[in-house]
């Protein structure tokens, strides 16, 4: 609650004209024997339930109306001396003005249309925690709270966006965060200018610090207990209120295959799932090149056999190779797209009855080899290995460019490809730190490896 005194600019009517043409603005008179009292608040944003027991309630039940002023003016979060810009910025966030005698409050009252807690979506494991961030900022919060009770948990709140206002928590644990990675995350978001920010990726495109990159350098996950464990580990989280997702930052390349269940099981087990959809990203940048390759530069790499087993699929195929595998990726891309925007009711069906019916097509009518339906099926399977969607859209786009490297010189370019991108990884940085670094990042506060996942 802010308590406004002799602020001759602010005051019921000065907002109500600041507001006018909103429909859903309350308007009251409060009346009770000599007393009166003066409400005005946005219908749609603030808490109507908490109005009437917090402000209208009390005002018929205080003797006077000097009493009812001390306790408006002790509420809990009251603050003295708002100007004009900060009294709209409160009402338009779901705060009430209240006029009682000579004296301007504006108490706040959000509405939270908090529901449930859901269940994750795009980050599914087989073991630990099923719940995932939701879009109420205090909600998330608590979720935090609940798994990281720490007195060195730290919160600071910022607001983001001219029009949209939203609302933007920033999580650290003192003892174990990189100061240095802390105050480069707060300058950009200083210096950040835009109108709405309604999604967790808006603000990773934001503050990344490139204009053109290819690999994501901030992690965005629905999980809770990932974000406890990257605070653990000396990393920064950022929340946003309205979005079902948060940034952890900084992340190397090696965070990006961990999934949080990889915890769970046996070292053995989770080092070995580790290794699969790393041998899944593998497949996907060099099976469709090394085909193209193989297949009109250079046969004579593989054994005859094989050599002559391709050919021989390709017999009534009436085009070269790199065109068979562009056609058959990008109708893959097609369906993994449709399966994406299609109603969840037939989405998995018809992707799937459409993927059997196009490849069997295609097959038949010797548009394609048999060889190239089971190689875009492993490229699509070891696509979605990964854990975190950010690097699998990512790593679908980055297999073109080795695909268009093995059409202009065979395996010498897919070669020269691989080099070229291991050295884009390595003269990469992620809020300072080094992108391509395979273990954990030191923490600057504790000594302790706190900034990637193992």
């Amino acid at each position: 609650m802010v308590e406004q005194r002799h602020k001759p600019g602010v005051s019921p009517e000065w907002i109500q004209e600041q507001l006018s043409g909103f429909a859903d603005l309350e308007h009251r008179k409060l009346q009770a024997s000599s007393d009166e009292a003066e409400l005005l608040y946005i219908k749609s944003v603030t808490d109507g339930q908490s109005i009437s027991q917090a402000v209208i309630a009390p005002f018929y039940e205080m003797d006077s109306g000097e009493a009812y002023g001390a306790y408006l003016g002790g509420l809990p979060g009251s603050h003295t001396e708002v100007d004009g810009k900060q009294a709209l910025e409160l009402m338009l966030g779901g705060s009430a003005c209240i006029r009682s005698g000579s004296r301007i409050f504006i108490c706040e009252l959000p509405k939270a249309e908090a529901g449930a807690v859901r269940e994750t979506v795009t980050e599914s494991v087989s073991q630990g925690p099923s719940d995932a961030l939701g879009e109420d900022l205090t909600v998330n919060l608590n979720l935090i709270r609940r798994r990281y009770q720490s007195a060195q948990l730290k919160l600071e709140m910022t607001v983001i966006g001219n029009i949209s206002r939203t609302k933007t928590a920033i999580l650290y644990d003192e003892s174990r965060v990189d100061h240095r990675v802390l105050a480069e995350l707060k300058e950009r978001l200083d210096t950040l200018q835009i109108d709405v920010l309604q999604a967790a990726g808006e603000l990773d495109k934001y503050i990344s610090g490139d204009k053109v990159r290819i690999f994501p350098k901030t992690i965005v996950t629905e999980r809770p207990d990932r974000v406890v464990f990257n605070l653990a580990e000396g990393k920064v989280a950022v929340m946003l209120d309205t979005a079902g997702y948060a940034i952890i930052l900084p992340a190397i390349f090696n965070d990006f295959f961990t999934a949080m269940d990889d915890k769970i099981h046996l070292p053995v087990v989770g080092r070995f799932l580790k290794l699969l959809r790393i041998l899944g990203v593998v497949l996907t940048l060099w099976l469709p090149a090394l085909y193209v390759a193989f297949t009109s530069y250079n046969p004579e790499i593989v054994r005859v056999q094989i050599a002559l087993l391709i050919a021989g699929s390709r017999a009534t195929v009436p085009y070269p190779s790199f065109v068979e595998v562009l056609i058959m990726l990008l109708m893959m891309e097609f369906l993994t797209e449709a399966s994406l925007r299609l109603p969840r009711a037939i989405g998995p069906t018809a992707t799937t009855v459409g993927g059997l019916i196009l490849g069997q097509a295609a097959t038949a009518a010797g548009l394609v080899g048999n060889i190239m339906i089971i190689l875009v099926s492993v490229v699509a399977i070891s696509n979605f290995m990964i854990p975190l969607n950010m690097m699998s859209f990512s790593i679908r786009v980055l297999k073109y460019f080795f695909i268009l490297a093995a059409i202009a010189t065979g395996l010498v370019g897919v070669v020269c490809c691989l080099v070229g991108f291991t050295a884009y990884l390595c003269s990469q940085r992620s809020f300072g730190q080094p992108y391509f670094k395979l273990f954990a990042l030191e923490s600057a506060g504790s000594g302790k490896k706190g900034s990637g996942e193992k």
